[in-house]
């Protein structure tokens, strides 16, 4: 039985049990419940804290885990990445006082301050930047310049609203672009039931990313049609009773939907019709 570690809480929760309810699993409906076993499904999850996550397949206690690419970096644990999942994506970026700092290399000799310690002693080694101290602070990082805490701080950024309301800026690289990822410990072998895991949630993955595009094209345009609708490796294309025309489908990327549809009816398509994909196979 393949043994899963999915977030309990916070940010990365409630998207990873959409996305395993999607690909067919049992997800909790108590959230106090810890366990929750899916025999139909040969597999049994865990509900942990999202940084715990990657502790706990670093020791192999359980197979494979649902979190955050930085949380796994910052976990230090010997765990790789399995599969981008697409979702809580988040961007790492230093922040200084205005005009205090434009590289990574002035992060030399100050303090930072960081809910991410790991992550960010990882990133300065790998740039050869030796800072005087890495401060750990669970939240409210923004704060520690203004405190006197730190001389730096190394957190998310999204707008940099909160950044500028404390007197910061953002400069230099990003530390890391983050997101959901599926985990497993890179010491061991595959386990097994994984390939299982990884097609069911490559099949949701792709059916969010494209829909179901059906249409009529005159039989003289179905070339220039397909040609606007390739699909994935080829589109369907059928006879109609008039044998003037013919019936098309083919998959078509979900943010090209309607400037897809505005070219087929500019081509000479009629009767366009869009379907969602739950699940798919490719």
């Amino acid at each position: 039985m393949l043994r899963i570690a999915v977030p309990n809480k916070g940010s990365l929760s409630e998207p990873a049990a959409d996305m395993l309810r999607e690909s067919g699993y049992r997800q909790r409906r108590d959230p106090r419940e810890l366990v929750l076993a899916d025999p139909d499904n040969d597999v049994e999850f865990f509900f942990l804290r999202p940084r715990d996550v990657a502790v706990y397949v670093g020791a192999g206690t359980v197979d494979v885990g649902i979190t955050g690419r930085d949380l796994m970096i910052d976990s230090g644990a010997t765990d790789v990445e399995h599969l981008s999942l697409g979702f809580a994506r988040s961007t790492f970026r230093f922040a200084a006082p205005v005009g205090t700092a434009t590289s990574v290399a002035d992060v030399a000799g100050k303090r930072v301050a960081t809910s991410y310690p790991g992550l960010v002693l990882a990133h300065l080694a790998e740039k050869d930047v030796e800072p005087e101290a890495v401060v750990h602070l669970d939240g409210a990082v923004e704060t520690a310049v203004r405190l006197g805490v730190a001389d730096v701080i190394a957190d998310v950024v999204e707008t940099g609203t909160t950044l500028r309301a404390a007197g910061l800026e953002v400069f230099g690289d990003p530390l890391l672009v983050s997101e959901a990822v599926l985990i497993r410990n890179g010491d061991l072998p595959e386990p097994e039931g994984l390939d299982v895991l990884t097609r069911r949630l490559q099949g949701v993955l792709t059916a969010r990313e494209y829909v179901l595009m059906d249409y009529d094209c005159p039989l003289d345009l179905v070339e220039q049609a397909v040609a606007v609708t390739p699909g994935l490796e080829s589109p369907t294309v059928s006879p109609l009773h008039d044998r003037s025309w013919a019936a098309v489908r083919a998959m078509v990327p979900r943010s090209q939907t309607n400037r897809v549809m505005d070219t087929l009816y500019d081509l000479g398509a009629r009767a366009i019709l869009v379907t969602s994909i739950h699940a798919c196979r490719l």
